[in-house]
């Protein structure tokens, strides 16, 4: 179990939305400091924040990142793009700027933190997934939320040895910008950072959000045309 209380933690994308909401739980809970990236500049007037630039695509960037963050106890991997377009018709530069970020992005950061959480004595690595990783009808949001659900599991495999805590995240509709135009029940960013935070610190190696999300997970052992996204059907 990893306690946030006197911890340095670091929020990828956590200037707005989900990530705005994790950075505001993290510290009401007791962080000593917490590491809010965005991909430019910004300011937190906030004495315990220290905001950074991060491109999730660079690997340059992640790993600047990582000497300047040597002190991290727990990596929140929240960064991600949402960019809506079937996978047969849709830019395919879209699609591979997608998996870039939401995939090869997660792993970057996790590689180059990896030994930073070891040298710490172990830590945690949060990466935040979806509903739709399960859910067909996304494009390629859903499939590159599908390919961090893996990633997330192997990882947590490889970083057994070194006593780090993987936890997978999988939201459902959060009150964002990022799908403010999905007209479907939304939980607010606040109620799915402490769910987050809850299942952390009780040792949880999936946090599931919401019931839709709970729902979705259930539906796995059923036929997979089942496994659809509302809007797409």
């Amino acid at each position: 179990m990893v306690a946030v209380a006197d911890k340095v933690v670091m929020v990828t994308g956590g200037r707005r939305g989900l990530g705005a909401a994790l950075v505001d739980e993290l510290l009401a809970r007791g962080a000593r400091k917490v590491y809010s990236t965005a991909r430019s500049a910004y300011v937190d007037e906030r004495p315990e924040v220290v905001t950074a630039e991060l491109e999730v695509r660079s690997a340059a960037s992640v790993a600047a990142l990582a000497e300047v963050a040597a002190d991290v106890d727990i990596v929140f991997n929240n960064a991600g793009i949402l960019l809506p377009a079937p996978l047969l018709t849709g830019d395919f530069e879209d699609v591979t700027m997608t998996f870039d970020v939401n995939v090869f992005g997660l792993l970057r950061v996790a590689r180059a933190f990896a030994p930073i959480l070891a040298a710490n004595g172990g830590g945690a690595l949060v990466n935040m997934h979806s509903v739709l990783s399960w859910l067909a009808g996304s494009g390629a949001y859903g499939a590159s939320k599908a390919a961090a659900w893996s990633v997330t599991n192997s990882l947590r495999f490889e970083l057994a040895s070194q006593n780090t805590q993987v936890v997978g995240v999988h939201a459902g509709f959060i009150d964002t910008e990022m799908v403010s135009a999905i007209d479907l029940p939304k939980v607010t960013p606040a109620e799915v950072a402490g769910r987050i935070v809850d299942g952390l610190e009780a040792a949880a190696t999936e946090v599931l959000t919401d019931d839709v999300t709970i729902a979705a997970k259930a539906a796995l052992s059923g036929p997979v045309e089942r496994l659809t996204f509302p809007t797409a059907r």
